[in-house]
C-alpha cells in the first residue's frame, strides 16, 4: 500500500480586518508613536552619552527639558506596543503567501518587514524591561537599545519606500482594497480601531503618571510612582547598593582641584552662601519628580578655584565601581546658576540614599548624571 502525502498548501484566511486599509490606518498611528519615540530617544542618548563634538555645548535649558523628552520617549514607546500588536495581527496572513518570493521588489519587501518586526519587538521589549530596571540579558542595554533604534528606523524607511504605492492607495477613508483575501463579514473595522485606540489610551493613562504628575492617581501599571521614596522622591540606587558606608561628617572633605585647589568641610560648605532651586530628577526609566533643593552653586566653587569660564568639571563620587561614579559637567551646566552642589532636599538634609553629604543637581540633565555622594570636583 502506497502512502500518499497531500500537497502542502498555505492556510486560508478570511475576514475584511486583514486588509490593506486596516493595516494602513493602524500603521500611520504606529508611525507617529515610533517616530516620536525615536526622536526623543536620540535626545536622551545625546544628553546621557554626548558625542565628542557636542560634549562641551550641551544645553542646560530648558530646566525641565529632559523630563519632558524622556517622559514622551517612554510614553510613546509604551503606546506603540498595542499598536504594533494590532498592526502585526492585520498583516500576519502575508507570512503564509506562496511563493515566498515573487520578484526582487517582493523579496526586499519581505526582508524589510522581517527586519522591521524583529527590531521593533526587541526594541519595545527591552525598553519595557528597562522601565522596571530588569535586565535578564548579558549585553549593555543602552548601547544595544540605541543600535536597535537605528536598525528599526532604517528598516522602516526601506519598508515605507517599497510599500509607498500601497500606502497611498489605501490612505484615504474612502479607499477600498484587500490583501487578496476573501471579504467575509466579521467585526467591522471601526470596532477594531476603537478597541486598539482604547488600549493605547488605557496603557498611556495608567503609566504616564510616573512622569506627568497630574496623572499620578492613575499610575497603576507603571513600575514606579514619583511620590514613593525617602524625602518624597524615588531612589534608583541606595547608599547600601552603591557601597557607600555611613559618612562621618568630621572626616568628610570636598576637594576642589583647579588652578587654586582647596578643601572644604561640610560646615565650610554650609557657611557659604546657599541657593535654592526647584528642579526635577528625571530618570531614563521614565519616572520624574520635581523637588526643592538648596546648596552651593557650582560656579561659585569653580570661581574660588580659579577655573576658566569654559572649563568642564569632573565629578567624583564615593560610590564604588558604579557606571556613573565619575561624571562630567559641561561648562554650560557648570556655569548655570541653577546647578548646585545640593546639601538639602525639600527643607531637610540629604538622606544617605539621596547622596548625603552632597550631590549634584542640574537643569536638563539625566538622573544618572545627577551624581550623589560627591567628594571631589576636578577642573578640566
Amino acid at each position: 500500500m502506497k502512502l500518499r502525502v497531500p500537497p502542502l498548501r498555505p492556510p486560508g484566511f478570511s475576514g475584511r480586518l486583514h486588509d490593506a486599509r486596516t493595516a494602513t490606518a493602524i500603521g500611520r498611528w504606529l508611525a507617529v508613536a515610533v517616530v516620536l519615540c525615536f526622536v526623543t530617544g536620540l535626545v536622551s542618548h545625546c544628553l546621557q552619552h554626548p558625542p565628542a563634538w557636542l560634549a562641551d555645548d550641551l544645553p542646560s535649558r530648558p530646566s525641565g527639558g529632559y523630563r519632558l523628552t524622556q517622559g514622551l520617549h517612554v510614553a510613546s514607546g509604551i503606546a506603540a506596543v498595542p499598536l504594533l500588536l494590532a498592526k502585526m495581527w492585520t498583516v500576519y496572513p502575508r507570512l503564509f503567501e506562496w511563493p515566498a518570493v515573487r520578484s526582487v521588489r517582493h523579496g526586499l519587501e519581505r526582508l524589510s518587514a522581517a527586519l522591521l518586526v524583529a527590531s521593533a519587538v526587541l526594541e519595545l521589549f527591552t525598553g519595557l524591561l528597562n522601565t522596571a530596571q530588569w535586565y535578564p540579558w548579558p549585553f549593555d542595554f543602552v548601547q544595544v537599545h540605541y543600535a536597535l533604534g537605528w536598525t528599526f528606523t532604517g528598516a522602516l524607511v526601506l519598508h515605507i519606500a517599497l510599500k509607498a504605492p500601497d500606502i497611498k492607495a489605501h490612505w484615504s477613508r474612502g479607499s477600498a482594497g484587500t490583501l487578496a483575501l476573501p471579504a467575509e463579514d466579521g467585526p467591522n473595522r471601526r470596532a477594531l480601531l476603537t478597541g486598539v485606540f482604547a488600549a493605547v489610551g488605557a496603557v498611556t493613562l495608567t503609566t504616564a503618571g510616573q512622569s506627568f504628575t497630574p496623572l499620578g492617581r492613575f499610575d497603576l501599571l507603571a513600575p514606579r510612582h514619583p511620590d514613593h521614596g525617602p524625602q518624597g522622591l524615588p531612589v534608583n540606587r541606595t547608599a547600601v547598593a552603591a557601597g557607600v558606608a555611613a559618612v562621618s561628617v568630621e572626616d568628610w572633605r570636598l576637594t576642589v582641584a583647579g588652578p587654586r585647589p582647596y578643601e572644604l568641610t561640610l560646615d565650610g560648605l554650609r557657611a557659604m552662601r546657599q541657593y535654592e532651586a526647584t528642579l526635577p530628577i528625571a530618570c531614563v526609566e521614565g519616572w520624574s519628580k520635581s523637588a526643592d533643593w538648596s546648596g552651593v552653586r557650582i560656579r561659585d566653587l569653580l570661581d574660588r578655584a580659579g577655573a576658566p569660564r569654559g572649563a568642564r568639571v569632573r565629578v567624583v563620587s564615593m560610590e564604588r565601581g558604579g557606571a556613573y561614579s565619575v561624571t562630567e559637567l559641561a561648562h554650560t551646566y557648570a556655569r548655570d546658576e541653577l546647578t548646585l552642589l545640593a546639601l538639602r532636599l525639600n527643607g531637610r538634609a540629604l538622606s544617605p540614599d539621596h547622596g548625603f553629604p552632597a550631590r549634584i543637581i542640574a537643569p536638563n540633565r539625566p538622573g544618572v548624571l545627577q551624581t550623589k555622594w560627591v567628594h571631589r570636583l576636578e577642573v578640566l
